[in-house]
């Protein structure tokens, strides 16, 4: 019973071994992985079209409680860049930005998501999100990198600008280009500059001054904060807001408020796609990083209760002025270097935004959305990987095609669009392949009992003999390419009196196919050829004596390929 309920409350196995050294090591992660939080979290509320403090509120109550459901030591949960896209998009088509039915929408979504979640790991089908091949991920988060920093052109132009495919972003901000802001654009570029720099050099640079590598890395990671607080004092002490530069003004000064999504029948049905869709692109996204991250010191995390971890915290999130949440990979790298040892790393982290969402919503009045918009142009260009077309194209023509669809549809039709063209390429690319398996003639190899590929080694064939190993399962939709293949073959050897078909790489065959094995069987019986089967793995040969196949064969099954041509080859010369 206790191991049970550990298997869904995790907190019970690291909270029994905790120490001081865990709880100094978690502080510290906490204090950098806050500090980077902050303007995060800012950041991709605007881009997800939902007032600044729904970040703030999306990071603090599902932490806690991914701290104590979920499985990752170090994962960091919270908005992400293409979660806050894909949720602009969702509840864009169902409300006004601004409004609170939009607002409203956003904590349906994430209630959505949190219960859909929560259902696939308490059903524990993870295996789902295997439908998403890495070639599709790949597109869809280079792409969505893409029209996550063409839509923050708004805020770097200072003109309105809407869509959510790059095609709308671009007409949009082409009609309004004449009304461009210079300040604005001269304080995105500078801060998007110093953030790369940050990024890229004054780590380096301070060690190569004498600072201690650990504080090296702390002050790269405040490096945003900084930039937030002088490009801040400036919009206010040269009061650049009365020029034309965007602020993000008021934010409430409280704790998360208790909110209650609305679940309005023709809404959740509305909203329906999107939430699985962000579901389990959340999830692929978290467990990737979480497995990562758990390999590299010989931990493991519980896929299912990931699902679970994460369903509970969007739930969270719906509850306390949130939106759809999952795993960041940048928040949970720096988590990782900065020393986590434990989920409660997260928790601290979350009583970390607690106190800021009380204590210094105020000193943001005048940060400019310029600079959350370069903090997120930042983040998202390290997203956009266009080598994998390149690696796709040079390994495999048909991931090749799933990766440059999703990429393609993405950036003309948006993100909904591109995962499921993404899905739907790679589905009909699998069984294109299955429903036509690699079929090879094979023959032995001399001076040893194996056989192989004619085609691909120098191998002793047989005229009265033809073995067809076959490497695919038998199903449905292959089950006549056989058929016909092997009606082919037959036709063209007039000499042949035996056909051996070796199974050793056939998992199932299931009931057309059982069909046309039989239709084989009295196709050469009427030829006058005995029909065999060689290797038949286990479980298919159970499946098989299940029916009246095997009694109405009339060749035999063979326990290994040699053996099936020793034995029709000593028939003959009997």
């Amino acid at each position: 019973m206790g191991n049970r309920v550990a298997r869904y409350l995790p907190v019970l196995v690291w909270g029994r071994t905790y120490t001081r050294h865990n709880l100094a090591s978690d502080l510290t992660a906490a204090v950098i992985v806050t500090i980077m939080l902050i303007p995060q979290s800012l950041a991709y509320a605007l881009l997800a079209g939902l007032p600044p403090e729904a970040g703030i509120y999306a990071s603090i109550a599902p932490i806690l409680l991914y701290s104590v459901f979920g499985t990752s030591r170090v994962l960091a949960v919270g908005p992400v860049a293409v979660v806050s896209l894909m949720t602009a998009a969702a509840i864009g088509e169902v409300a006004a930005a601004g409004t609170a039915g939009y607002v409203a929408a956003a904590l349906t979504l994430a209630a959505m998501s949190g219960a859909f979640l929560l259902a696939l790991g308490l059903l524990r089908l993870g295996f789902l999100a295997n439908f998403l091949s890495h070639p599709v991920i790949a597109g869809f988060i280079s792409a969505s990198g893409i029209i996550i920093a063409a839509s923050q052109l708004t805020h770097i132009l200072g003109v309105k600008a809407e869509g959510h495919s790059l095609y709308e972003l671009v007409l949009s901000l082409l009609g309004d280009l004449g009304d461009a802001n210079g300040m604005t654009c001269l304080i995105v570029i500078t801060a998007t500059a110093v953030l790369f720099w940050v990024r890229k050099s004054l780590k380096r640079l301070l060690m190569r001054a004498g600072v201690g590598a650990r504080a090296a890395d702390f002050a790269a990671k405040a490096g945003p904060v900084a930039v937030v607080a002088a490009t801040t004092l400036a919009v206010y002490g040269f009061g650049l807001d009365a020029q034309g530069v965007a602020v993000v003004g008021a934010v409430p000064q409280s704790l998360p408020p208790l909110t209650w999504p609305d679940f309005a029948p023709d809404l959740m049905l509305d909203l329906l796609p999107s939430a699985i869709l962000i579901s389990i692109i959340g999830f692929v996204e978290s467990v990737s990083v979480a497995q990562t991250l758990a390999a590299k010191k010989r931990q493991r995390i519980d896929p299912n209760q990931e699902l679970i971890g994460l369903g509970a915290a969007n739930l969270g999130a719906a509850f306390t002025g949130g939106y759809p949440v999952t795993g960041g990979f940048a928040r949970s790298v720096v988590n990782f270097d900065a020393g986590a040892e434990t989920p409660a790393a997260g928790a601290f982290t979350a009583i970390g935004l607690a106190i800021a969402a009380v204590a210094l919503t105020p000193l943001v009045f005048y940060l400019p959305k310029a600079t959350l918009a370069a903090t997120i142009i930042v983040a998202v260009l390290s997203l956009v990987d266009f080598s994998i077309l390149r690696r796709a194209w040079g390994y495999s023509k048909a991931d090749f095609a799933a990766v440059a669809a999703t990429l393609l549809v993405t950036l003309a039709f948006g993100v909904e669009a591109g995962v499921s063209a993404g899905v739907a390429v790679s589905v009909l690319i699998h069984l294109y392949k299955s429903s036509r398996p690699h079929l090879a003639v094979v023959g032995q190899v001399p001076g040893t009992e194996h056989y192989r590929n004619v085609l691909r080694h120098k191998v002793i064939t047989r005229p009265d003999i033809l073995t067809l190993r076959v490497d695919e399962s038998l199903y449905f939709a292959n089950a006549r390419y056989l058929e016909d293949r092997l009606y082919d073959m037959v036709a063209q050897r007039p000499e042949l009196r035996h056909v051996i078909l070796m199974c050793s790489a056939v998992n199932e065959i299931d009931l057309s196919a059982l069909e046309s094995l039989e239709a084989i069987n009295e196709r050469l019986r009427d030829l006058g050829v005995s029909f065999n089967l060689s290797e038949v793995k286990g479980p298919v040969t159970d499946r098989l004596k299940g029916t009246h196949f095997l009694e109405s064969l009339n060749g035999a099954v063979y326990l290994s390929q040699h053996a099936a041509v020793a034995t029709l080859q000593a028939e003959r010369i009997a």
